[in-house]
């Protein structure tokens, strides 16, 4: 056994371990591609949202504001914008469910695939805690065989249970993590557009006067 490195542990391990090692790195693999377009993908969205709030900020024309929003497709900022400019004729509760459903599927959109993170956190541990124990398990057995329970006859059935208790970590600890990191930007943006909400009906409310201002007050 002194010779021996992981991956010749591996395949020397048993099918249903290797089976379990196939599983975990299925989960690992595309955890780790979720994690990488993520990261990518909220960070453009949030780089679109501060540029149309900086120009939200800076221009009163919605004309403007709204051929900003042409290349500005993933701001969920800009997406309530268009919403609001395309409710003309609409009154105030009218306007807020219409946000209400564009916050709804913006918000879908930002927690897209974090649920198989969370899935990958939580059921790999066990996946690999199940090879350990059907590790230990051919350990046992070796003794049966045996008759002795030298280290020879146990040693390969407890590398095949380390194994299995090492991939499960190593598949739950990164999604965990980024899962955590990835909800907290998530309920930052998501708040963001609520504040932002607001803010549009306020202004489309400007934006038509007193005489309007009477007919969509609640």
């Amino acid at each position: 056994m002194d010779g021996d490195t992981i991956l010749s542990l591996i395949l020397r391990a048993g099918p249903v371990v290797k089976f379990i090692l196939l599983v975990l790195l299925f989960f690992s693999v595309f955890s780790w591609a979720i994690i990488f377009y993520k990261f990518r993908f909220l960070s453009r969205i949030e780089k679109e949202s501060e540029e149309f709030q900086r120009a939200f900020s800076k221009s009163p024309d919605w004309d403007t504001l709204y051929r900003t929003t042409v290349r500005l497709r993933l701001s969920p900022l800009a997406n309530l914008f268009r919403t609001v400019n395309s409710s003309e004729g609409m009154d105030k509760d009218d306007i807020k469910r219409s946000l209400k459903r564009t916050e709804a599927t913006e918000a879908a959109k930002l927690e897209g695939y974090l649920t198989f993170l969370a899935t990958t956190g939580s059921t790999t541990p066990f996946i690999g805690l199940f090879g350990t124990v059907w590790g230990i398990m051919n350990s046992f057995r070796g003794i049966g065989r045996m008759g002795s329970a030298s280290l020879a006859v146990v040693a390969p059935g407890i590398a095949e249970a380390l194994i299995a208790t090492a991939a499960g970590l190593a598949a739950a600890i990164p999604a965990v993590v980024a899962y955590n990191y990835y909800l907290s930007r998530v309920r930052r943006d998501t708040i963001m557009m609520e504040d932002f909400s607001q803010e549009l009906i306020d202004r489309y409310m400007r934006k038509h006067g007193e005489a309007q201002q009477g007919s969509i007050r609640d």
